[in-house]
């Protein structure tokens, strides 16, 4: 059955408000057909108009050309159908087809020159500026490569007078700053796009667009945070639009050309759609070169044979999507040159593709899977080294470790290579030494490293050094520990400790040589703790006196050399960490904190990152943020060049916490990008890494990044709730929905916030679950999802009445009062009744109130509840049909009466509450002027005015503006008469 007029146009508003692509050209294209069939000319106009807009924002833009031809030809035929708007839609659209041709390659450039023609010629029959025809010629003369005839276009583009036919200024910038990029002009093109980058200028492609064209700019002018943050923002506006095809390929450049190539997988994999050669050639050139340049980059890293998404049909590997984007690429750019006359597309193409990388790494916050790169094959062995070269090493790593320096490491390890199959050129000693250090490189194997230790020792007692001997077996006893055989393991370093005091005794074993043994056996006995033994207190009491009598003998031996302060050290920092586990961060911060001061006297910062972290972590526990962010920063200081990615990554993360609780967000963003990036280095994406994405997500809100702060958010919530507590994916979701409805997405926020309260329903403190309620609520009212609103008010109120809340559900019932004015059917009714039960509920609170903060707080919620009541009486009366002057001038009246209560409330307060009760005062004012009693409105301005003065605070400017505004109105309504 035919639909009628009315329901072909609802049907027409409803496809208008779909998501791009086919599935709304498809209704679009139907109504066309209905309207037809209708025989309504205006209906007909009003489908055709629809589906070339559809077509223009989708991947199907060249069927753009028949429908406008039929509208064209209906114009030239009959213009009486065509009403005002008509007319400038036809107008407007033509600029689409004449743009849409120069995308076609295979029109002819004849062809696109004549429809520039025509376009000319009827703009300016219809009276129109030059502007959009100038921009027209210009983008002519850019594609096919005519730089003249493109800036005297430019120009007079620029030089034209903005009119209706001119492009959204938005739009505009956006091709004036490209262009200005293009020709090596990245600092003016990034101020010409500054406007919509501010906000200042958009529309429903813009900034997107820009923000995709600013990437590489940004990064080429060393603004890598701006560029990153662009990404975060820009991408998470374009994933979900298909005629965006173009801008993901920008998106994905970016990516690979700033060592982020996992990521820029991602978003491939999220568009592959984008592979159809449907819509018009010029975007999937422009998505086929930052693939082609991708798909490079995977195999110059050695990951030609990994599988990458692709064209459907197949599976593909990095090394033939290069090659298959390469070709399709360069045989699209050479019919637009063909086409052209030129090579300027083929030449833009090409350079694409071949681009070197702009930075080696730029860390972007967001999940992304790690790319394992395969290590490069071996260089030929170098030639051996001389016996005279092995001994210089070995003697260079003995000096390093007498007088312990950082490189003592990277020392044993360069003799170990050099030395490896060449130890009979070595006297006994540094044979030992030798697989002593082979044996310490093999510690992920325990088994094969007690038995490289013993050997060790052997060689040691061969070659006469008893002392380094027990030292070899007591690093074997350690071994055994790690293997979880504690109590052969304590055995055997108990006897090599007793064995280095006697001959410490004697005077052949070195102070050092005994700390090292004494703080292995404190080690090996902590490790036994941590097995949990049957005996847990007499494991801990053992552990203790082994810390004590380690302790001691650091500090009766200090003088003997700065080990053994390092030693000493170790094993503060060991009592601190026993600390912070049984639950004494305060016993904790001190020990970490004497460690430290001991390296930094034996200048040893250094060797001793562990404890600074330490310090840092017990001073966070202790609420002390500032000692944790000067700990951890010396810590990276001093140790991040040897720490593993993982615990960088900790560090980095601990850092960021710190610093977010000293206010400093802008450099907690930082480190929590770091750590991020740290985690996904180690492969610890989905644990650490979701940890660390989270930290970010709250550091980027705290700053107001909303969009950033939501892209971060999004990507590590699925890790969060696969392997982390409740407690974090609870303020993921809650800082997600806050984001959100900042981004005015309301439904989505909505949604976050509901799945957060589902799980915070649980818990035994109910403040998040009413909370998490009542923000869905807002949100929810704010989405027009009145009756979900309702209902998780009605949750919100009845979870803060059960915590006795009265000022939360107070606000709760103000809100449903709002909810309900907005109803027909009895809603204003409703909406005072609960305003009235607010009321009633404040001032019982408010009486019943124990202590001044109390009531303090409810005073100011009772005159809030007086002055939102006299608004909405106010608002429905002036949003009821009819005029009725005398039902006005009631309710006005009615609603001065509650404002004035509410002032009178306020007043009360104090000086705590004089902004509330100077907003209430000059809304009071308004309704004075309305009721036509300017002296009174003149009289409570000016009094306003007087006391807020000069004050330069911003409360106290909007004040005087809105002050001085009611001045004007009142002084204007009494030279009127009225």
């Amino acid at each position: 059955m035919n639909r009628t007029a009315s329901a072909l146009r609802q049907a027409l508003q409803d496809n208008m408000n779909e998501p791009e692509g086919p599935a709304r050209n498809a209704v679009a294209e139907r109504l066309v057909d209905e309207a037809g069939q209708a025989g309504d000319t205006a209906l007909l106009l009003d489908t055709l108009f629809n589906v070339l807009s559809a077509y223009n924002f989708s991947s199907e833009s060249e069927k753009m050309f028949v429908p406008f031809a039929r509208v064209l030809r209906m114009w030239d035929e009959r213009p009486e159908d065509f009403d005002q708007y008509a007319e400038h839609r036809l107008h407007w659209m033509f600029k689409w087809v004449a743009s849409g041709m120069l995308d076609q390659p295979d029109i002819p450039l004849a062809s696109v020159e004549k429809w520039h023609a025509e376009m000319e010629h009827r703009y300016r029959v219809a009276g129109h500026s030059e502007r959009a025809v100038r921009q027209s010629e210009f983008r002519i003369a850019r594609d096919t490569g005519d730089a003249a005839r493109a800036e005297r276009a430019f120009a007079a583009w620029l030089a034209a007078d903005r009119d209706r036919m001119s492009d959204c200024h938005a739009c505009e910038l956006h091709t004036q700053g490209d262009w200005l990029n293009r020709r090596g002009r990245p600092e003016e093109a990034l101020e010409t796009w500054r406007p919509v980058l501010a906000g200042e200028h958009t529309c429903a492609h813009e900034p997107h667009v820009v923000l995709a064209s600013s990437l590489l700019p940004l990064v080429r002018l060393g603004r890598t945070d701006e560029a990153r943050a662009h990404h975060l923002r820009g991408y998470r506006m374009i994933r979900d639009m298909e005629s965006m095809r173009a801008t993901v390929g920008d998106h994905i450049e970016f990516c690979a050309l700033t060592g982020n190539e996992a990521r820029a997988l991602e978003i491939l994999a999220e568009h592959t759609g984008h592979f159809a050669p449907s819509g018009d050639p010029l975007s999937l050139l422009e998505f086929l070169a930052p693939v082609a340049l991708l798909a490079r980059r995977l195999t110059d890293l050695g990951l030609g044979v990994r599988r990458v998404p692709g064209p459907a049909g197949r599976e593909w590997t990095a090394a033939e999507l290069s090659a298959h984007a390469r070709a399709e690429a360069l045989e699209l750019a050479g019919r637009f040159d063909r086409r052209n006359g030129s090579t300027v597309v083929g030449d833009r193409v090409r350079a694409r593709m071949d681009a070197a990388p702009l930075v080696e790494r730029l860390p972007l916050g967001v999940r992304a899977e790690r790319l394992t790169v395969p290590r490069p094959a071996p260089a030929a062995p170098p030639a051996p080294a001389s016996p005279d070269a092995v001994r210089e090493l070995l003697a260079t790593a003995r000096r390093l470790t007498e007088d312990p320096a950082p490189g003592v490491r990277a020392a044993w390890e360069a003799f170990a290579r050099a030395a490896h199959g060449r130890e009979d050129g070595l006297d006994p000693l540094g044979r030992a030494e030798l697989a002593d250090h082979e044996a310490m490189e093999r510690v992920a194997e325990p088994a094969k490293c007690v038995e490289g230790f013993r050997s060790a020792a052997l060689l040691y007692e061969d070659a006469g050094h008893p002392a380094q001997a027990a030292l070899a077996r007591a690093r074997a006893a350690l071994a055994l520990s790690f293997a979880g055989r504690a109590a052969e393991a304590v055995a055997a370093v108990e006897a090599e400790c007793a064995l280095l005091r006697g001959l410490h005794a004697e005077g052949r074993a070195e102070p050092r040589s005994v700390a090292t043994a004494l703080l292995y056996r404190c080690r090996v006995l902590r490790n036994g703790v941590d097995d949990g033994p049957e005996d847990a207190a007499g494991a801990l009491a053992a552990l203790e006196a082994a810390l004590d009598e380690a302790a001691a003998f650091g500090e009766e031996h200090r003088a003997a050399g700065r080990m053994v302060s390092g030693r000493l050290a170790d094993v503060l920092q060991l009592r601190g960490e026993l600390a912070l586990e049984a639950g004494d961060p305060a016993r904790a911060a001190g020990w970490f904190g004497r460690a430290v001061e001991l390296t930094d006297a034996a200048d040893l910062a250094w060797y001793a990152p562990e404890a600074r972290v330490g310090l840092a972590r017990a001073a966070m526990a202790c609420g002390d943020p500032e000692t944790a962010v000067a700990a951890a920063r010396s810590a990276l200081e001093h140790g991040a060049e040897s720490m593993e990615d993982a615990h960088a990554a900790r560090v980095h993360v601990l850092l960021s916490e710190a610093l977010t609780a000293t206010d400093r967000h802008g450099p907690a963003v930082e480190h929590a990008l770091e750590a991020a990036h740290w985690a996904d280095q180690a492969g610890e994406s989905a644990t650490l890494g979701a940890w660390a994405r989270l930290t970010l997500g709250g550091a980027l809100h705290r700053l107001g990044r909303a969009d950033e702060a939501a892209s971060v958010l999004e990507t590590a919530l699925p890790d969060l709730e696969q392997g982390h507590g409740d407690g974090q994916v609870v303020q993921a979701r809650w800082w997600l929905g806050e984001c959100l409805a900042a981004l005015g997405d309301h439904r989505e926020a909505a949604g976050q916030f509901l799945r957060a309260a589902s799980v915070a329903q649980h818990w035994e403190d109910q403040r998040d679950h009413a909370v998490l309620a009542h923000m869905a609520a807002d949100c929810l009212g704010r989405a027009g999802r009145d009756d979900e609103a309702e209902r998780a008010y009605e949750r919100a109120e009845a979870l803060w009445r059960g915590l006795e809340r009265p000022e939360a559900y107070v606000r709760v019932l103000r809100a449903r009062a709002w909810l309900a004015a907005r109803r027909e059917d009895g809603g204003p009714a409703r909406a005072r009744e609960l305003m009235a039960e607010a009321e009633r509920a404040c001032a019982a609170a408010l009486a019943a109130a124990g202590d001044d903060e109390a009531r303090e707080l409810l005073r100011g919620e009772l005159a809030d509840t007086h002055r939102q009541t006299g608004e909405l009486i106010v608002r429905c009366c002036e949003d009821a049909p009819g005029d009725d002057e005398g039902a006005a001038e009631e309710a006005y009246e009615e609603g001065l009466a509650h404002l004035e209560r509410a002032v009178a409330v306020f007043a009360e307060g104090g000086p705590a509450l004089r902004d509330q009760r100077t907003g209430a005062e000059l809304a009071a004012a308004w309704l004075e002027v309305d009721l036509g009693r300017n002296a009174a409105a003149t009289a409570r301005a000016r009094a306003v005015l007087a006391e807020y003065g000069d004050a330069p605070e911003d409360v106290a400017r909007a004040r005087r503006a809105e002050a001085e505004n009611v001045l004007m109105y009142a002084g204007r309504e009494s030279a009127s008469g009225v």
